[in-house]
């Protein structure tokens, strides 16, 4: 009678926790354990420091301004960097009849309007190569980008001093400081610069020393490497011949294999290293440290799951896990990682026949949000001050008012051995359950506390598991994109007052699938 009184006992106590799973499931428990009291430092926000577009412009359509405002909104994205400023397409330099050369920044002007008028700057990247300026005719994507060396490296510098003066000129001393300038785009790829590495340091240092020569306080690095390749080499480069180099740049992929892959015909595999994309960033860390520049500021200006617009990891739910994670690990070690890229509205390949393709965005063509928005949406509303907490995959946070907030996910590889990313994350992939995660905050005032829950996973904010249960259609009716929106919203998942004691003390407990994210909220209740 004795133990069924205690079995009785230990089901109700089960049953009143939020979320209460089987008792089968209850064997895998992680716990989160936080004092409020205890304090880690300032958050480190480099997660939205900056994000990715596609090319220059694609900024002057109306449905990509759009969406550039909701995610600034939203996820408080601060920079945007995008290929394609100074390609034929935004008109920015041509010789006329008696062989003078002409300047026009009407395009970019109307672009960077834009972009401050929403708050958000530009992380500049200088490149591609003008047709009238460049040595060769060898281009990259559907809009053609010239990636030869210039013909004359005098006109790149009266170019590049020009565009650095006008936007002076334009904006203001103090607000062209803020920025960042970045020379070219993954000078180490055949496909993105047909030059030697000595012709890509030789274009640096002239784009370099005309960015300096309008304002010395400008800030300008590279070399923007695919792979975190050439760290250690652009330091040396620019010590040696005193060159201006306030950053150094560089790109990495979650994927085994290659770094381009423009059209998506190689398959991709989700790389099985747990410290994926991490253990690049930390490499360079570690040669920056060692180097004649050591405190040199490093920025990953491309990132992702894969290098390709056509894996459909970047659709899929297991996304917002993985981005989570890679930035918890880099955390410390990088000034921004720029997540690559903002929106599907993106034609490198060319424009793209399908709702749903694998694209690189975290909204697609249409305007619905992916897992992987949300991500960044839960990072945006942890607070500034991050709280000591000894669990690897959350984030434990104060906001200015003192209110509390715990951001949790699991990742788990479930890509199959010798399956690509294009055959497996296609499908509806629902996720094995990891037991429960205990949450527990001590140090809290006694009250009465309003605790909201957020949730990203499997058919949670999950619209492309959505998309998928509609047949996978290429083209979406009104309706339709209707639906998957309302699918998509970001709104809690739960909302309910608790009460915590004279102990200081408050536990919850939530049911844990794969890849599942969580974000929690505590504030005193009104």
């Amino acid at each position: 009678m004795k133990q069924k009184r205690l079995l009785h006992a230990v089901v109700a106590a089960l049953c009143a926790l939020p979320f209460a799973l089987p008792l089968a499931a209850q064997a895998q428990q992680r716990t989160i354990d936080v004092d409020v009291t205890q304090v880690q430092g300032k958050l480190d926000r480099m997660f939205n420091l900056s994000v990715g577009a596609g090319r220059a412009n694609e900024g002057l359509r109306a449905d990509w301004q759009q969406q550039l405002a909701e995610i600034r909104r939203d996820a408080g994205f601060r920079y945007i960097r995008f290929h394609g400023l100074l390609t034929d397409d935004m008109a920015v330099y041509k010789i006329d009849a008696q062989g003078k050369e002409q300047y026009n920044f009407q395009y970019i002007d109307s672009l960077f309007d834009y972009l401050l008028s929403i708050g958000i700057k530009p992380l500049v990247e200088l490149g591609f190569m003008p047709n009238a300026m460049a040595s060769g005719t060898k281009t990259i994507f559907w809009w053609r980008g010239n990636v030869t060396p210039p013909r004359d490296y005098g006109q790149w510098e009266r170019l590049i001093e020009a565009l650095t003066r006008h936007w002076t000129e334009r904006y203001g001393r103090d607000e062209v400081a803020s920025w960042y300038f970045e020379v070219w785009n993954e000078p180490n790829l055949d496909g993105f610069w047909a030059g030697t590495q000595d012709e890509y340091f030789k274009l640096y240092a002239h784009a370099a020393r005309a960015v300096k020569r309008v304002d010395p306080s400008y800030r300008v690095g590279g070399p923007a490497t695919a792979g975190a390749a050439w760290i250690p080499e652009m330091i040396t480069y620019a010590d040696k011949n005193k060159v201006p180099l306030d950053f150094v740049s560089t790109h990495s992929y979650g994927v085994s294999q290659g770094f381009l892959d423009e059209f998506g015909t190689t398959g991709t595999i989700l790389s099985r290293d747990d410290m994926a994309v991490a253990s690049d960033v930390l490499k360079n860390r570690k040669e920056i440290a060692a180097s004649t520049m050591p405190k040199l500021e490093l920025h990953y200006t491309e990132w992702s799951s894969s290098y390709t617009p056509a894996d459909p990891t970047h659709d899929s739910y297991h996304q917002a896990a993985y981005i989570l994670k890679k930035l918890k690990q880099s955390s410390g070690a990088v000034q921004s990682m720029s997540y690559w890229v903002f929106t599907d509205i993106f034609e490198e390949p060319g424009p793209r026949f399908e709702a749903f393709h694998g694209g690189f965005g975290l909204m697609n063509t249409q305007g619905i949000k992916k897992p992987a928005y949300f991500a960044y949406q839960f990072l945006n509303q942890l607070g500034h001050t991050e709280l000591k907490n000894a669990d690897k995959d959350s984030w434990a946070t104060l906001d200015d008012k003192g209110n509390a907030q715990v951001l949790l996910w699991d990742v788990t590889h479930t890509l199959p051995d010798k399956v690509n990313n294009q055959q497996f994350y296609i499908k509806d992939l629902p996720p094995k359950p990891k037991g429960q995660v205990a949450v527990a905050l001590r140090g809290l005032k006694p009250g009465a506390y309003a605790m909201t829950v957020s949730q990203v996973g499997y058919k949670q904010n999950d619209a492309f598991t959505a998309y998928i249960g509609m047949g996978s259609p290429k083209q979406l009716t009104r309706q339709q994109v209707a639906t998957l929106k309302a699918q998509a919203t970001g709104k809690p998942s739960q909302q309910k007052t608790v009460t915590v004691g004279a102990d200081g003390r408050l536990a919850t407990s939530l049911p844990l699938r794969e890849n599942d994210v969580y974000l929690l909220q505590f504030a005193p209740a009104k």
